[in-house]
């Protein structure tokens, strides 16, 4: 379910604003790896102490 919800979000977000996602992914890909990177396992730390928090 989580992942369904997920695919809808990212989905609607380009199909409603394409070109300010197209925007964003020259930005990411403008910063170093290790930025990169250190977002991703920031988001997946703070998605999996969310879904910790609500599942109680």
């Amino acid at each position: 379910m989580a992942i369904a919800i997920a695919l809808f979000l990212e989905g609607a977000a380009y199909a409603l604003f394409p070109n300010a996602m197209k925007r964003a992914m020259l930005h990411v890909l403008a910063q170093p790896v290790a930025t990169v990177r250190l977002t991703g396992l920031a988001v997946a730390v703070a998605a999996v102490t969310l879904m910790w928090l609500v599942k109680g």
